[in-house]
């Protein structure tokens, strides 16, 4: 197992935990250099993905500048084997009382899910590092605002509908952090292998940040 650590610095530089899911290694492959390239640094492999702890495997060995973590993780059983890997972070959808403890107990950083005021408080008081909110956008920024009232100390990483037409949006209000998906990672121009224009859509998402 490698023990690379996850780094903070570099994801403060580009705040956006990137989400690939259901992409084979060839593809995953060939997409990081210019997601690197274009200044992200954090990436997650979902474990329902095919392959997952291969991917992350890989990535790990091949991009040890960037920070590779595993995402979907809901179980005890998952958690185990992105570990066993060498995963940097873990994300998971959801609230999982012993999945997170076993991460803070390893120093591993972990990104749980959650969505209610009452969920929210509670992953960060098992000692979250971050918390996901998700689905973020059914609610939209105000939410997330709304929650900040109270709940200012905790550390939100929206996640769910975040994309290039409202990411400065949320930083605007004070998260910590985004979660994407397909809106970073272009569906259509990775079946393409349209890399210029993932170049050119990264730069455009890292400009909206900087704003």
């Amino acid at each position: 197992m490698l023990n690379q650590k996850f780094s903070w610095e570099r994801f403060e530089s580009t705040p956006v935990v990137g989400i690939l899911r259901g992409y084979s290694l060839d593809t995953v492959m060939n997409i990081m250099p210019v997601y690197k390239e274009n200044g992200f640094s954090t990436v997650e492999i979902t474990m329902n993905s095919p392959n997952a702890v291969d991917i992350i495997r890989e990535l790990l060995n091949s991009f040890p500048e960037l920070n590779i973590g595993a995402g979907t993780v809901c179980t005890m059983k998952e958690l185990e084997e992105a570990l066993q890997v060498g995963a940097q972070f873990i994300v998971t959808p959801i609230t999982n009382e012993e999945v997170i403890t076993t991460c803070v107990a390893k120093k591993i950083p972990v990104f749980p899910g959650a969505f209610t005021p009452t969920e929210i408080y509670k992953a960060w008081s098992l000692g979250a590092d971050m918390v996901k909110v998700f689905p973020a956008t059914q609610l939209g920024t105000q939410f997330i605002k709304d929650i900040k009232g109270p709940l200012n100390e905790i550390k939100l990483v929206p996640t769910g509908g975040v994309s290039k037409n409202n990411i400065a949006d949320f930083f605007a209000i004070g998260c910590q952090g985004v979660g994407m998906g397909s809106s970073l990672f272009d569906k259509k121009a990775i079946a393409h292998n349209d890399l210029k224009f993932l170049a050119r859509h990264f730069k455009e998402i890292k400009r909206m940040i900087k704003q």
